[in-house]
């Protein structure tokens, strides 16, 4: 049995099924007028999930997602609170226990403190040079220090915030941590060594 089918217990209000584990995954959502918004989930299990949004979704409101490193999901809004909303998440159980898998990985890779931990071989850049998009749409030009499939280091004179999401020449992902001369980024998806090389 996973770990996050741990029962709640039976005075516990909202009777969660699952254990949710607390992420900080940049996504996006649609809501049933098709209306798109940027959000973060806070904390999520196999069966529902905190998100934060600017934009207020309705209480029993279907809401579609797509979430960094777990794809898209659809859920229904079963709470509101100041600054987001909680949903019941719909998907099979396949899925379900895919997500479990997911979210096992993110928790340990968490408390490892990855993207240090080396899970991917380091590769060297023929040009370092690259083009990198901020959030609002800044575009600078920056110098790969360091790069494997799951992620870049970077030397620059810009530091955006850690959590901020960027595009390192077309591939996208989010700052994870300052640097001394820089900072680090973890792609959204993993890389393959074709994709990769179109850096």
């Amino acid at each position: 049995m996973s770990a996050f089918a741990a029962q709640a217990p039976r005075d516990f209000p909202e009777r969660r099924h699952f254990h949710r584990i607390p992420v900080d995954l940049l996504g996006r959502f649609m809501l049933e007028n098709r209306s798109e918004f940027p959000c973060r989930v806070r904390d999520i299990s196999p069966g529902d999930a905190a998100v934060l949004a600017a934009a207020q979704a309705r209480l029993g409101e279907r809401v579609i997602f797509y979430v960094d490193q777990l794809g898209r999901m659809e859920g229904t809004v079963r709470r509101l609170f100041q600054g987001g909303f909680a949903v019941d998440l719909a998907m099979s159980d396949r899925k379900r226990e895919k997500m479990a898998a997911q979210l096992t990985w993110l928790a340990n890779r968490h408390e490892l403190n990855l993207p240090e931990d080396r899970r991917h071989e380091r590769l060297q850049p023929k040009n370092p040079m690259i083009d990198i998009t901020l959030d609002d749409g800044r575009k600078y030009k920056v110098k790969i220090m360091d790069l494997s499939l799951s992620g870049a280091a970077v030397q620059s004179a810009v530091r955006p915030a850690v959590g901020s999401r960027v595009v390192l020449g077309h591939t996208q992902g989010r700052v994870v941590r300052l640097l001394e001369e820089g900072f680090a980024i973890e792609f959204a998806v993993a890389q393959t060594t074709e994709t990769i090389s179109d850096l």
